[in-house]
């Protein structure tokens, strides 16, 4: 078979398998994620075990990344190699929380959040793609 068929069956199963844990873990209901990040008022704290479980399975998958050559089916690993704590990474990193903070979905859960077909979804998505547009075609260029 076609390696690119592999890739896409690898993708889609891997895409599945996110979108369901996100599900289950209740990551797709903002009002559940803003309650994990108030933690001043009506703290949440079932999230942080999904969190930790995030951070572990990433950990593991970093371990094993290591100790292979090559990716199964890819010429090479796509891993960032600027280890600099400058403005952008700061500024995006502010954007970010504060995205997640207000709206209580973040990249993953709000494409995930689309089969649910919530209004205030496909808007927060639709934003998102908006701003990356504009960061690649703009902000991307100056470096």
């Amino acid at each position: 078979m076609n390696r690119n068929i592999y890739q896409f069956g690898i993708a889609l199963a891997s895409g599945t398998v996110f979108g369901l844990g996100l599900s289950l873990s209740g990551m797709l209901n903002p009002v559940r994620v803003q309650g994990f990040l108030d933690v001043l008022g009506a703290w949440d704290p079932s999230l942080a075990f999904v969190l930790g479980g995030a951070v572990v399975v990433a950990f593991i998958g970093l371990q094993v990344m290591k100790r292979m050559r090559q990716p199964a089916f890819g010429d090479s690993f796509h891993v960032p190699t600027n280890r600099r704590i400058d403005a952008p990474l700061v500024i995006g990193s502010a954007l970010f929380g504060v995205g997640w903070g207000i709206g209580g979905l973040c990249p993953g859960p709000a494409v995930a959040s689309l089969s649910v077909g919530i209004p205030q979804t496909a808007l927060f998505v639709l934003a998102m793609l908006v701003g990356m547009t504009l960061y690649d075609r703009v902000w991307s260029r100056r470096t």
